[in-house]
């Protein structure tokens, strides 16, 4: 259980990390921004296992640097799909609420 809270918290920590990094406006939730820090560091610590520096002598600074990367990218992905998604939402149920009127 204790794991699982420290999981989340590196999560949230990575992926404000990555919002903080990133230029603009990100218009995401906070519980969005934790799960892809989560999937950032999980990747992350493939990529630096696959590369042989996962596991180095005092902080493993390059494995930390490749978890925040990955973050910064997944962001970059998510986010304008998110503003889409709910932009058009919105969009689809103001419309819906003016035409149920007319029916």
């Amino acid at each position: 259980m204790f794991q699982i809270i420290w999981i989340i918290i590196a999560g949230l920590v990575i992926g404000l990390l990555a919002r903080l990094i990133l230029q603009g406006k990100q218009d995401i939730p906070l519980w969005l921004t934790a799960v892809l820090g989560i999937v950032g560091a999980l990747v992350g610590n493939v990529i630096a296992s696959a590369i042989g520096v996962r596991h180095t002598g005092g902080i493993d600074w390059i494995r930390h640097v490749l978890q925040v990367g990955v973050a910064i990218a997944l962001v970059a992905a998510v986010a304008p799909l998110w503003a889409t998604r709910h932009t058009r939402g919105d969009h689809h149920n103001r419309h819906d609420r003016h035409t149920a009127g007319r029916l």
